[in-house]
């Protein structure tokens, strides 16, 4: 169970390093930096200048010309190859779970240290920095920050974000993730929402036609809070809809006295020993609070006209008042 409430991601102290931004990073393509002295990045401009030296060869007599390294010329682009095992580096020395398929140099931070952009053959990308300790930053992550940022200001400025094709793919990491916890539905959306107050991860999954789910990212594993949940829990989940919690709930319904039930509508009441409950509004019909075990197999089911001591009855279905019951008669006077 999520431990709420939630805090925002504090991304800003991790790229906290002197980073420099977008707009004052040193960026390849041969721009210089005007506050970093006007260096142009190495690697933006393609093969090594080279001027001549005429050197004589003592051996043979003979003159001939070698190529010379001008000191003024930038220095040569670095090849994927060498992009990939700097980026590997880092991520390694950053203890990152990541064998690094494709790298990218996005510039320099302001101690003038290389910053890299890589994807990995599984899990998210990182943004890798050169620093003291190297440092690797989840793309993943900081997406979700970008996303949040952006729900409180859409003129907000994000920072650094990640941009090769495969590291923007964000639920396709989420849907490992969920796979990870043993979640089967078929996950269309997922997202880096926040951290739990024990401080781990909190990534959203949105699944098609069915509940969703918070996953959260604890030392022991993976910790599953369905979205019906949740919303007890007062927060939400923003790739849910309530027509996909009733499908999920009626799909719970199968074979037990509560098949025939329509859900239009579904409630997660909470849990004790006994199991945990939910209510289902069967449209126009009533409905029902249901009681399933830890496997989710139904063990009791209650009509809400009968269900007014648990958990403080139906909120979703109106249940009609009983009729209070008609007074006895009075008893008939004493007669001598």
């Amino acid at each position: 169970m999520l431990k709420l409430p939630f805090r925002a991601l504090a991304l800003a102290a991790a790229l906290g390093l002197g980073l420099a931004s977008p707009a004052s990073a040193q960026a390849p393509g041969g721009i210089p930096n005007s506050d970093a002295g006007g260096r142009v990045v190495p690697g933006t401009q393609g093969a090594d200048a080279l001027d001549v030296d005429v050197r004589t060869n003592t051996r043979g007599g003979r003159v001939s010309t070698t190529p010379r390294r001008n000191r003024n010329a930038p220095a040569a682009a670095p090849t994927p190859e060498a992009l990939i095992i700097s980026a590997q580096a880092i991520a390694t020395a950053a203890s990152a779970a990541c064998q690094v398929t494709e790298a990218t140099l996005l510039g320099v931070n302001a101690e003038q240290q290389p910053i890299y952009e890589a994807a990995c053959a599984t899990g998210p990308g990182y943004i890798l920095l050169s620093t003291t300790p190297p440092q690797a930053v989840d793309c993943v992550i900081l997406a979700g920050q970008a996303d949040l940022d952006r729900s409180r200001n859409p003129a907000a400025d994000v920072g650094l974000q990640c941009k090769i094709p495969v590291n923007a793919d964000v639920t396709k990491v989420v849907r490992a993730y969920a796979q990870e916890a043993g979640i089967t539905c078929t996950v269309d959306q997922g997202a880096s929402i926040g951290k739990s107050t024990a401080g781990n991860y909190i990534y959203e999954v949105g699944c098609t036609e069915a509940d969703g789910f918070w996953l959260e990212k604890s030392p022991t594993g993976w910790q599953v809070t369905t979205c019906m949940q949740v919303i007890t829990q007062s927060a939400g989940c923003k790739f849910t809809q309530p027509a996909e919690q009733a499908a999920t709930l009626k799909a719970m319904l199968a074979d037990s006295a509560a098949a025939s039930c329509a859900v239009t509508e579904a409630r997660y009441m909470g849990a004790n020993s006994n199991g945990a409950f939910y209510e289902a509004k069967c449209g126009a019909d009533g409905g029902y609070i249901v009681r399933f075990n830890t496997e989710r197999v139904v063990q009791q089911v209650y009509p809400c006209a009968d269900a007014a001591r648990i958990g403080g009855g139906c909120k979703l279905t109106t249940v009609a008042a009983t009729a209070p019951e008609a007074a006895a008669p009075a008893p008939a006077p004493a007669t001598n």
